[in-house]
Protein backbone atom coordinates (compact mmCIF):
# COMPACT_ATOMS: atom_id res chain seq x y z
CA UNK A 1 0.00 0.00 0.00
CA UNK A 2 1.21 3.46 -0.93
CA UNK A 3 2.00 6.26 1.47
CA UNK A 4 0.41 9.67 0.90
CA UNK A 5 2.44 12.84 1.39
CA UNK A 6 0.50 16.10 1.31
CA UNK A 7 2.81 18.91 0.32
CA UNK A 8 2.53 22.05 2.40
CA UNK A 9 0.81 24.16 -0.28
CA UNK A 10 -1.82 21.50 -1.01
CA UNK A 11 -2.53 20.91 2.67
CA UNK A 12 -2.99 24.62 3.30
CA UNK A 13 -5.23 25.04 0.22
CA UNK A 14 -7.46 22.20 1.37
CA UNK A 15 -7.74 23.70 4.86
CA UNK A 16 -8.64 27.10 3.39
CA UNK A 17 -11.33 25.64 1.12
CA UNK A 18 -12.87 23.62 3.94
CA UNK A 19 -12.86 26.62 6.27
CA UNK A 20 -14.50 28.78 3.60
CA UNK A 21 -17.11 26.06 3.03
CA UNK A 22 -17.82 25.97 6.76
CA UNK A 23 -18.35 29.73 6.82
CA UNK A 24 -20.41 29.92 3.61
CA UNK A 25 -22.37 26.66 3.66
CA UNK A 26 -22.16 25.32 7.20
CA UNK A 27 -20.47 22.59 9.16
CA UNK A 28 -22.17 19.69 7.35
CA UNK A 29 -20.63 20.78 4.02
CA UNK A 30 -17.19 21.11 5.58
CA UNK A 31 -17.50 17.63 7.10
CA UNK A 32 -18.69 16.24 3.76
CA UNK A 33 -15.59 17.62 2.03
CA UNK A 34 -13.34 16.11 4.69
CA UNK A 35 -15.11 12.78 4.25
CA UNK A 36 -14.57 12.94 0.49
CA UNK A 37 -10.87 13.57 1.08
CA UNK A 38 -10.64 10.46 3.26
CA UNK A 39 -12.42 8.38 0.61
CA UNK A 40 -10.01 9.57 -2.07
CA UNK A 41 -7.04 8.88 0.21
CA UNK A 42 -8.37 5.35 0.83
CA UNK A 43 -8.40 4.73 -2.92
CA UNK A 44 -5.00 6.36 -3.49
CA UNK A 45 -3.35 4.20 -0.84
CA UNK A 46 -4.66 1.04 -2.49
CA UNK A 47 -4.76 2.04 -6.17
CA UNK A 48 -2.51 5.06 -6.68
CA UNK A 49 -2.62 4.91 -10.48
CA UNK A 50 -6.39 4.54 -10.71
CA UNK A 51 -7.16 8.20 -11.40
CA UNK A 52 -6.63 9.59 -14.89
CA UNK A 53 -3.68 11.72 -15.96
CA UNK A 54 -4.43 15.44 -15.77
CA UNK A 55 -4.81 16.61 -19.39
CA UNK A 56 -3.77 20.20 -18.62
CA UNK A 57 -0.39 18.95 -17.37
CA UNK A 58 0.26 16.45 -20.16
CA UNK A 59 3.32 18.33 -21.45
CA UNK A 60 5.18 18.06 -18.14
CA UNK A 61 8.10 15.70 -17.58
CA UNK A 62 6.31 14.12 -14.62
CA UNK A 63 2.97 12.33 -14.96
CA UNK A 64 0.42 14.28 -12.93
CA UNK A 65 -2.92 12.71 -12.12
CA UNK A 66 -6.06 14.33 -10.80
CA UNK A 67 -9.28 13.42 -9.09
CA UNK A 68 -12.27 15.63 -8.61
CA UNK A 69 -13.48 16.43 -5.15
CA UNK A 70 -16.03 18.66 -3.45
CA UNK A 71 -18.87 18.66 -5.97
CA UNK A 72 -16.43 18.46 -8.90
CA UNK A 73 -15.43 22.03 -8.20
CA UNK A 74 -11.88 21.14 -7.20
CA UNK A 75 -9.21 18.70 -8.32
CA UNK A 76 -6.55 17.04 -6.24
CA UNK A 77 -3.37 17.10 -8.33
CA UNK A 78 -0.86 14.40 -7.48
CA UNK A 79 2.05 12.31 -8.71
CA UNK A 80 2.86 8.72 -7.89
CA UNK A 81 6.41 7.48 -7.38
CA UNK A 82 6.22 3.75 -8.05
CA UNK A 83 9.74 3.04 -6.82
CA UNK A 84 9.16 4.44 -3.34
CA UNK A 85 5.39 3.72 -3.44
CA UNK A 86 4.55 7.30 -2.44
CA UNK A 87 1.69 9.50 -3.63
CA UNK A 88 2.65 13.18 -3.58
CA UNK A 89 -0.38 15.47 -3.37
CA UNK A 90 0.92 18.62 -5.01
CA UNK A 91 -2.06 20.97 -5.21
CA UNK A 92 -5.79 21.49 -4.86
CA UNK A 93 -7.02 23.32 -7.93
CA UNK A 94 -10.28 25.22 -8.28
CA UNK A 95 -11.55 24.19 -11.72
CA UNK A 96 -13.24 27.55 -12.23
CA UNK A 97 -9.83 29.18 -12.55
CA UNK A 98 -8.05 29.75 -15.83
CA UNK A 99 -6.30 26.48 -16.83
CA UNK A 100 -3.04 28.37 -17.36
CA UNK A 101 -3.07 29.10 -13.62
CA UNK A 102 -2.73 25.40 -12.83
CA UNK A 103 0.27 25.04 -15.11
CA UNK A 104 1.96 28.03 -13.47
CA UNK A 105 1.25 26.71 -9.97
CA UNK A 106 2.75 23.30 -10.72
CA UNK A 107 5.91 24.60 -12.41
Amino acid sequence: MATIVWHKKAKQEFRNYVENARIEFGMSTARSWQKQRKEIEWRLVRYPSSYTPEPLLGDMDILYRSCQIMHRRFKIIYTYDEISDVVHVMDIWDTRMNPKTLIKRIK
